[in-house]
């Protein structure tokens, strides 16, 4: 009877063991996820404004554009200094420009479509700045001028997506070749919209939630599609948790952070992480303030959501708050 019993102690033991090394991974996990993200914020932007584009290189911030608190269109360029914390005015736009798109390669900066005054004219210009000598080249033209349009660089190529023209709501995908100064169609994007958000994971492009004809003034759509330029080939995700445009998005390893955005009565506090491996959302940690027509941009473990407005419509605000990663 002895003989028999007494193996059961050691593994009684172990087992214990193990489960207490188990409650304490699981307190660990808990802990570390209660700081492993946090806002805090930065020097404001000098010029309030809203409908903004923002980008980065290295670590300079460009905000681009917009309007101001009186609706006036702005040709304004301010960089921030994520280093400095401080900002400092550039050469301004070729022409003032609303609702545009940044992107960078190669260390230029890319401007592209918007619309150009209070009429809502869309723009097909690609204005490109080199920070070395502060000063702006006219590249070649878009195809089809439209504004809230998303626009990223994969390699060499700029691919512009999406937007509002003269006609309506666009689907239309050109890549502009920066060797060539080409600009070509590619595979159109399934769903129609503007206003919607872009990031870049393993050189693909997802394009996040916007806007779409419909019986209200703004009918938002979250949808989620991902373009694969090597296969020319659209892929429907998971959709957003909720139905936003004017909103932004970054990308982070392999998520994709998305902040902000309005409907007709409210903008949006929200910030939703897409994990692209899983195809799956989560909830985050909401913007301190919520908004719409914002820049978001990553830059060493953090995330900087510049300017928009708090109110939907024309409505500015100046601030720069950061969402720290882990």
């Amino acid at each position: 009877m002895k003989d028999t019993l007494l193996p059961v102690f050691p593994l009684i033991l172990l087992f214990s063991i193990l489960l207490m090394f188990e409650q304490i991974q699981i307190q660990q996990q808990a802990f570390t996820e209660t700081i492993e993200t946090w806002w805090s914020n930065g020097t404001t932007i000098p010029t309030s404004r809203t409908e903004i584009t923002a980008t980065n290189i290295e670590n300079n911030i460009y905000v681009i554009g917009g309007f101001d608190n009186l609706g006036n269109v702005l040709d304004t360029v301010e960089v921030y200094d994520i280093t400095a914390d401080m900002w400092k005015t550039i050469e301004p736009l070729p022409q003032p420009l609303h609702h545009a798109a940044a992107t960078t390669f190669n260390g230029s900066l890319y401007v592209l479509g918007g619309y150009t005054n209070n009429n809502w004219l869309p723009s097909s210009k690609l204005f490109i700045y080199d920070p070395k000598n502060n000063t702006w080249a006219e590249g070649s033209p878009m195809p089809a001028a439209r504004g809230a349009l998303t626009a990223v660089f994969i390699n060499e190529i700029l691919y512009a997506i999406g937007g509002e023209g003269e006609f309506g709501i666009m689907d239309i995908n050109e890549a502009y070749n920066s060797k060539t100064k080409n600009w070509i169609s590619k595979l159109p994007m399934p769903t129609a919209r503007h206003h919607a958000a872009s990031a870049v994971v393993d050189g693909n492009v997802y394009i996040i939630g916007g806007r779409i004809e419909g019986t209200l003034p703004i009918t938002n759509v979250n949808v989620t599609e991902m373009y694969d330029p090597k296969m020319d080939k659209w892929i429907k995700l998971e959709s957003m948790p909720s139905k936003r445009s004017g909103l932004t998005a970054t990308a982070y390893n392999d998520n994709i952070y998305v902040f902000g955005g309005e409907d007709i009565t409210r903008t949006f506090e929200n910030n939703e992480k897409y994990n692209t491996k899983v195809d799956e959302w989560e909830l985050e940690k909401s913007l301190p303030t919520s908004r719409h027509g914002l820049g978001s941009v990553y830059y060493d473990n953090k995330i900087y959501v510049i300017g928009g407005g708090p109110k939907p419509g024309l409505s500015t605000i100046s601030t720069n708050e950061i969402f720290n990663l882990r």
